[in-house]
């Protein structure tokens, strides 16, 4: 090639375009690429990045959590790991059956095409996932182990059918899980407060694992605190006593007792009042034929409603409305009154408190408001036991856990901590009470009455009653062509040929369960399904799947903070239910958890409706893949939100301009000198370069190794990048201080391995410029030489007295006598001190001297 041509085509410009296209077209044609390795040797490593719902496109938010995922698999890859990445969908869902109603579009059409649109995006930006192992959760392959999973838990008891007050979102047209009621209000439609309604529903009882679910969080010392103790407190474990108040006739169908959940029974004897949550059923048994209590109390419903909206419902302005009705103290045998108030809660405890104003602030709060009786039952340790009933010391409320109970019958003179042990061994001995553990965290109720997810395999028989479908009619399909309204229940229900069945057990007529799964189910246990993603008999192989999880599980999930509680809590009751099935031996689905910041723009959460949405498919084609993804990483770090700017993607793909530009000026693999070793001997000029490139993969491979700061170790890349700049000038000026052919063949090599996982297109393309012929993803990743990357000289800050006054060159490992001398010989330190008596000197070896003088 003429030497005029040559130089043309190495200083072109960076077209990404020309670059992606090429390399995205021969990553397609080679299918395994990105495969997991059947039968390694190779030590295993699983990434997964949590899978998309099929909304119909990218936005920058799933580009960063899925370039973060990249990252890391390349990284392990490149660091001969047996890598498994794959991809799949949550395809069932509200918003493809919403999108029907509204386009007339069936709601699987609209599915499929979202799905095969968001594929090709994540194809176009160069995610290396194993799509052979590509999961939709809508595909009867898949939502048949749903069904089987149910199937199994019903045998086990652990899914019932029972009658109960549901969550019911009323744009939704469907029962709600607690966990999917953010604020009062539905998860997905964030102005629609949710309704209780009164339905059967079919619940899994989650609530069996409670204990196991908190105290497995201990062992999750690789998931976030933020997480654990988010679902720490939905959890809610709480110890206390449960003690019946006889209401002293039957009320209605709720009974005729209250039962009440305290941490506090020690306080009983002061118990002025019992408080009921509005949704209390003993509450709707009473207003039944009382329209002016059903009016109050209807009102404390939207106050907490309303209170629930704002934040914390503990900060409500305290009302209650009397019920005219008594219920009896079983200690004391007192009368005390009824009241519904707002501030307590049907999902804590019981929905039914005693209060005890003297010794709980927000029960102090309640009486003053209402003027109801405040007795002390509690003194500080080391009072006595003969305080008068309206004593007002100490100040109250006095609500310290231990103290000395008084005023309480036989139990007078006994520490709390052991009346708390003695008062509920009383009750449960004369049979009102008992000892207890209670819960916040509610069984999961998984009916839902819409069409587009997994139909529920049972049947109701008039003769055998509820019945499950038999495994070998497995899968209950899915029917096609469904009319779909808001109106009249379950569209399935609608559906003759889906409705009518026949009874396994008997043969006689049999009507299909037409409620469908919530999809938290689909999501619950699919990284399963990964490993084995095409097995027709089990919905995995025990055995493919224990080599994947090991005993701790996925070795890094990747996902959003906002799936904390839902998802994440449902996926770990899920692996316990199937390690108690035999199918998995591991006790908890993920290792460790990164939880990735949002992207914002404009000072907002990137959103449609807010009109700030950073379109993927725009940036690629204005600066491509490489730049999208590096932007994505460099702006932030990954665990904190990413203010989206457009001047920020601009510099990136300035920034991979310099590279490319560099590595076509430099790349001489023709030349004889190019494969030879670096010389021992080098100028100083390439001993700063040889320096700055070991240092540099130190900060890079640190990064992956630690806290994931992408944006420190892709900046660290960028100064080596500068370096190689200024040293590319100064040859041209000293032609003696150029950079020795094999080490610039050395770093232009490490500088690409090293661009690898975060620029994948620009780093094949150059690879294959410097002559390498082999797979850049398997290419071994460049190793630190901790001698070669160490400082020479270092320059030490001298303080006199905590105040910079100079600055001294020392070489690397200098002691602190080294160090003084050079500083006192200081012009500026020697003028700081001069007249003045050196009190003593501070060392911090390579980073500080301070003389204190005075």
């Amino acid at each position: 090639m003429p030497r005029e041509e040559e130089t043309a085509i190495r200083d072109e410009r960076y077209d990404p375009q020309r670059v992606e296209t090429k390399w995205s077209v021969h990553w397609q044609q080679d299918p395994a690429l990105y495969a997991a390795e059947p039968n390694s040797t190779k030590p295993k490593y699983y990434v997964l990045e949590m899978l998309p719902y099929p909304s119909g496109a990218l936005h920058m938010g799933h580009v960063r959590n899925y370039s973060i995922g990249d990252a890391l698999a390349r990284y392990m890859w490149m660091n001969g790991y047996n890598v498994l990445h794959p991809m799949g969908w949550d395809s069932f869902g509200l918003p493809a059956e919403n999108a029907a109603i509204s386009n007339n579009t069936p709601p699987r059409e609209w599915t499929l095409r979202n799905i095969a649109n968001m594929k090709a995006q994540m194809k176009r930006l160069g995610f290396g996932y194993d799509w052979s192992r590509e999961v939709t959760t809508c595909f009867p392959d898949y939502y048949r182990w749903n069904q089987w999973f149910f199937l199994k838990m019903y045998e086990r008891g652990l899914a019932y059918r029972k009658k109960s007050m549901v969550n019911w979102c009323p744009k939704c047209c469907t029962v709600l899980a607690n966990e999917q009621v953010v604020d009062a209000n539905c998860w997905r439609h964030e102005d629609t407060p949710v309704e209780q309604r009164e339905l059967e529903q079919w619940f899994l009882r989650i609530t069996q694992y409670a204990e196991e679910l908190l105290r497995d969080l201990e062992k999750l010392d690789a998931w976030p605190e933020k997480v654990r103790t988010m679902q720490r407190n939905w959890i809610g474990r709480s110890e206390g006593a449960l003690v019946d108040f006889d209401l002293g006739g039957t009320v209605g169908p709720a009974g005729s007792k209250i039962t009440v959940f305290t941490t506090r029974v020690d306080t009983i004897y002061g118990a002025t009042s019992v408080q009921l949550a509005p949704q209390h059923p003993i509450v709707a048994d009473m207003i039944a034929k009382n329209p002016d209590l059903r009016a109050k109390v209807d009102q404390l419903i939207a106050e907490q409603r309303k209170a629930k909206e704002v934040g914390d419902i503990g900060e409500i302005e305290k009302h209650g409305v009397f019920t005219g009705r008594y219920a009896k103290n079983p200690y004391n045998q007192e009368a005390l009154p009824v009241w519904v108030a707002n501030y307590i809660l049907m999902d804590y405890g019981t929905g039914a408190i005693m209060s005890v104003p003297a010794h709980d602030e927000r029960d102090y709060e309640f009486a003053k408001k209402y003027k109801l009786p405040v007795r002390v039952v509690v003194l500080p340790a080391g009072g006595g036991d003969d305080a008068d009933e309206t004593v007002m010391d100490p100040p109250l409320p006095f609500v310290a856990e231990d103290g000395l109970v008084v005023n309480s019958g036989p139990f007078s003179g006994l520490r709390s901590s052991e009346a708390l042990k003695t008062m509920a061994e009383y009750a449960e001995k004369n049979g009102f009470g008992k000892a207890t553990v209670t819960f916040r965290l509610k069984d999961w109720g998984i009916s839902r009455q819409r069409y587009w997810g997994t139909p529920i395999p049972m049947l109701y028989c008039e003769k055998d009653g509820i019945v499950p479908v038999p495994e070998k009619d497995l899968p209950v399909l899915l029917p096609d062509n469904v009319d779909i309204t808001l109106t009249g229940g379950s569209p399935l229900s609608r559906v003759p040929d889906f409705v009518n069945a026949t009874c396994p057990k008997c043969g006689g007529p049999a009507r299909r369960e037409t409620d469908t799964m919530d999809t938290f189910v689909d999501s619950s246990w699919y990284f399963y399904r990964y490993t084995d993603a095409h097995n027709d008999r089990t919905p995995f192989d025990s055995a493919t799947a224990a080599y994947w999880f090991g005993d701790r599980g996925i070795d890094q999930y990747i996902g959003g903070v906002e799936h904390a509680i839902l998802h994440l809590i449902y996926s770990r009751f899920w692996t316990k239910v199937m390690r108690d099935l035999g199918l998995v031996k591991n006790n908890e689905p993920v290792e460790r958890m990164f939880t990735q910041g949002m992207v914002i723009k404009d000072g907002a959460k990137m959103s449609k409706s807010l009109g700030n949405v950073v379109s993927p498919d725009e940036m690629v084609a204005r600066y491509g893949a490489d730049a999208a993804r590096l932007y994505s990483l460099f702006a932030a770090p990954p665990d904190r939100d990413l203010d989206w700017q457009d001047s920020g993607i601009e510099g990136i793909q300035r920034f991979l301009g310099r590279v490319y530009r560099f590595i076509m000026r430099n790349a001489r693999p023709d030349s004889a000198e190019w494969r030879q070793p670096v010389p021992k001997h080098l100028s100083p000029q390439a001993r700063q370069i040889q320096r700055k490139l070991h240092q540099t993969i130190k900060r890079v491979t640190d990064d992956f190794k630690g806290r994931w700061h992408f944006n420190t170790c892709i900046a660290a890349i960028m100064e080596l990048v500068n370096e190689l700049y200024a040293a590319e000038d100064g040859a041209t000026r000293a032609p003696s201080a150029a950079i020795p052919v094999p080490l610039l063949a050395e770093v232009q090599r490490d500088l690409i391995l090293l661009l690898a996982p975060f620029a994948p297109y620009l780093a094949h393309e150059l690879w294959e410029t410097l002559g390498e012929r082999g797979n850049l993803l398997r290419a071994p990743w460049p190793k630190c030489n901790p001698d070669l990357a160490k400082e020479e000289e270092l320059e030490i800050p001298v303080q006199v007295n905590g105040k910079l006054r100079g600055l001294v060159v020392v070489p690397a490992g200098a002691d602190e006598a080294f160090v003084k001398e050079r500083a006192l010989a200081d012009p500026k330190v020697k003028a700081a001190i001069a007249g003045k008596q050196i009190m003593k000197v501070i060392f911090v070896p390579g980073k500080l001297l301070n003389i204190v003088v005075r």
